[in-house]
């Protein structure tokens, strides 16, 4: 007896999550709303306040008032400043929370980084994002503490060589700018873990050099012209999770079984008409999303109810025919439309995959839109 097939209209998920998340919403609002209102939360502020001023030797008849206790955080900040010995330790303490090793940029305003950044060379992680910034300096190799750079949707055109030298660099998130190209000297850096480089549009190919990268397990190259799995990528053994969806893909190499490691595979919106039968030797794949418009054929086994694999397949129609909800608008620009696709393909495999107990007849899920 087969598998049961599920069929659905991609657009009916898609609103059936949008109404999840305005109920979630709503209910989040209305719970907000008790707890203002609540007594719980004034005497949960009390006390954590009482506590607090305890911890840091503060006499109880000075945090009261009038029998009551005293909220307002200023008073707390005068009493520190007057009483309290040892002003400097609490100071670094503070500083401390702050995140000094963070460099934190967003917002059209930035055109370029500041002069003043060269000097803090301690930095650990640069998070820019919605800027127009086009330029990385070439002295970003002065920061040997770098750990991330989250660098998503700004005007970025190039990436210098200069970045292979950033050894303990373990994320690199460059997603929905304007690169055309990636660095050889990226493969350097042998410590790196995480790899976005999706949302560029124009990138037809990665390094070979990248094959150094042996200790990556995330790979993200989506919404761009690939036309072929990067050889790099194929020599990474711990890569996990690989997104090459949104690419011009036809076929996908006879030895994509080199990735062992590998648990999701992220193909939608391609032009595949087949799946190799090499997809069945990888043991630890539990998730494939294939863009079904040019499928014609795939290893029967890979439906398997032996095997631990959720088989996704999805043929979306073109945007201009999708339905939406009243209210919704359409997305400024290409850019924005593939984001918008990734966040919602994001989110539904998020759901896919907590589901840890399901029944057999809803492991392979097939969605089907007829054109």
């Amino acid at each position: 007896m087969g598998h049961e097939v599920i069929v659905f209209d991609i657009s009916v998920v898609r609103n059936l999550w949008e109404t999840r998340v305005k109920k979630h919403k709503a209910r989040q609002k209305k719970e907000a709303e008790r707890l203002e209102k609540s007594a719980l939360e004034k005497i949960k502020e009390e006390w954590s306040f009482a506590a607090e001023c305890r911890r840091k030797g503060i006499p109880q008849a000075v945090y009261c008032k009038n029998g009551f206790v005293d909220t307002s955080v200023r008073l707390l900040e005068r009493i520190e400043r007057s009483s309290l010995p040892s002003p400097g330790s609490r100071s670094e303490a503070r500083q401390e929370r702050r995140s000094p090793f963070v460099l934190e940029l967003s917002g059209e305003s930035w055109k370029e980084l500041p002069d003043s950044l060269k000097e803090q060379t301690h930095l650990k992680e640069w998070h820019i994002s919605n800027t127009l910034i086009q330029l990385i300096p070439t002295y970003i190799e002065l920061f040997q503490a770098m750990r991330i750079l989250d660098l998503p949707k700004n005007q970025i055109l190039s990436l210098p060589a200069e970045i292979g030298r950033l050894k303990n660099l373990k994320e690199l998130n460059v997603s929905f700018n304007h690169l055309r190209s990636i660095p050889p000297e990226l493969g350097d850096c042998e410590n790196l873990e995480k790899l976005d480089f999706s949302g560029n549009l124009e990138l037809t190919e990665l390094p070979f050099e990248l094959s150094n990268l042996k200790r990556a397990t995330f790979v993200d190259i989506s919404v761009n012209k690939f036309s072929s799995v990067p050889v790099c990528v194929l020599r990474m053994p711990n890569l996990q999770w690989l997104d090459v969806s949104s690419n011009d893909l036809d076929d996908l190499p006879q030895d994509i079984d080199r990735l062992e490691a590998l648990q999701t595979f992220l193909l939608y919106k391609n032009k595949l008409t087949y799946l190799p039968r090499a997809l069945l030797n990888l043991k630890q794949l539990s998730l494939i999303v294939v863009s079904g418009d040019h499928l014609v054929e795939l290893p029967t086994a890979l439906c398997d109810s032996s095997t631990p694999l959720k088989f996704v397949s999805l043929m979306d129609n073109p945007i201009d025919n999708t339905q939406r909800q009243d209210g919704d608008e359409m997305p400024e620009s290409e850019r924005d439309r593939h984001h918008f696709d990734k966040e919602f393909m994001k989110a539904y495999i998020e759901d896919l995959k907590e589901r840890e107990s399901v029944p057999s007849y809803t492991t392979k899920v097939s969605f089907s839109l007829q054109l």
